[in-house]
């Protein structure tokens, strides 16, 4: 079982990465950088991004360098690529999560790969952190495929796969703000992260010492794995400063 890291633990934190995230000839990202870097791929399944080719691709990279594969389902919303919220009841939520991940699981079978674990992607992320209802929803398909569900530490994410025994592994992010309450800061297009910042967010956090949200507020967080977004202009110079800190642990 994943550890986790808090105020008085320095266990082993994994490097998660938002991965193949393409349509036909257009993709984002720097996955084949990245994929050196990270331990962990969170792959698109086709709804915010991800077609058949791209998902196939992508893992095809993961299992050649030994990269665990979860899945990135999202929103139906490839124009607004996912980060635009959508009013969906809990079933509509667990079938879009279902199906989404079936996909994914017929190439990770095909490549030789398991399902490591479920990460919604961009808008249905906040949605389900929110919702208690919504991510009962999400949860029950994590707990149908028998993996962990990544989220956000004190949230529904947390609460909803506690009650309901899903494993629940909590993520740091390094490439978003924090609001003071703890919430993400989602960006409609990502933008440059400064890698030495980066690097001395999670040098903080895995001291145990505060993250500051972007109004100064002390923010303790808990997290297993720490995420670096593949589509951001400068994500492998963010990751490759991330990974040598926790290379320095």
């Amino acid at each position: 079982m994943t550890e986790t890291v808090t105020r008085s633990t320095r266990s082993r934190v994994l490097l998660n990465s938002d991965m193949g995230e393409g349509v036909g000839l257009h993709e984002f990202g720097n996955d084949v950088e990245l994929m050196r870097l990270i331990d962990v791929a969170n792959v698109a399944c086709g709804y915010h991004a991800g077609d058949p080719d791209v998902m196939n691709r992508t893992v095809g990279l993961a299992a050649e360098h030994g990269v665990a594969v979860g899945a990135h389902p999202g929103l139906p919303d490839p124009v607004g690529f996912g980060r635009r919220r959508m009013a969906l009841q809990p079933e509509e939520v667990e079938s879009i999560i279902l199906y989404q991940v079936g996909a994914l699981t017929a190439f990770l079978a095909k490549h030789g790969l398991e399902l490591n674990h479920i990460k919604p992607h961009g808008a249905l992320y906040g949605m389900l952190a929110g919702d208690e209802e919504l991510m009962a929803a999400a949860a029950s398909t994590a707990k149908q495929f028998g993996v962990p569900f990544y989220g956000l530490a004190g949230t529904q994410h947390e609460a909803v796969c506690r009650d309901l025994g899903v494993e629940f592994v909590p993520e740091l992010y390094v490439d978003l703000n924090y609001g003071p309450e703890g919430q993400l800061l989602i960006q409609r297009r990502p933008e440059p992260t400064d890698p030495a910042s980066a690097a001395e967010r999670v040098r903080r956090a895995v001291a145990g010492q505060p993250v500051l949200a972007v109004d100064g507020t002390e923010l303790d967080i808990t997290f297993a794995s720490i995420c670096v977004h593949s589509d951001a202009p400068n994500s492998v110079a963010v990751a490759s400063a991330v990974r040598d800190v926790l290379t320095d642990r």
